[in-house]
């Protein structure tokens, strides 16, 4: 049963990273330097995301593409074992 567990805990990090995904590449799009970001986020990123601007910042400050990278191998594994 723990492996079940490990799977699913595994699975809602990488749904979690995806959703953070989407938001960072919307950001992209919206990111200037004459804008605060709680303007953008105000007026952008809230209405398509429903997103809080802690929340916001915490997408940010999050190491999107490493972390997906790490459960990317970690399910290779997994896979392997079979």
């Amino acid at each position: 049963m723990p492996n079940s567990f490990t799977a699913q805990k595994i699975g809602i990090q990488k749904n979690k990273l995806l959703r953070y995904q989407q938001v960072l590449d919307y950001w992209a799009t919206l990111n200037t330097e004459d804008i605060p970001v709680t303007k953008l986020h105000k007026k952008y990123v809230y209405p398509k995301f429903f997103i809080s601007r802690v929340t916001l910042y915490e997408i940010l400050g999050t190491p999107v593409a490493k972390e997906l990278k790490e459960i990317e191998r970690i399910e290779q594994q997994q896979l392997s074992l079979f």
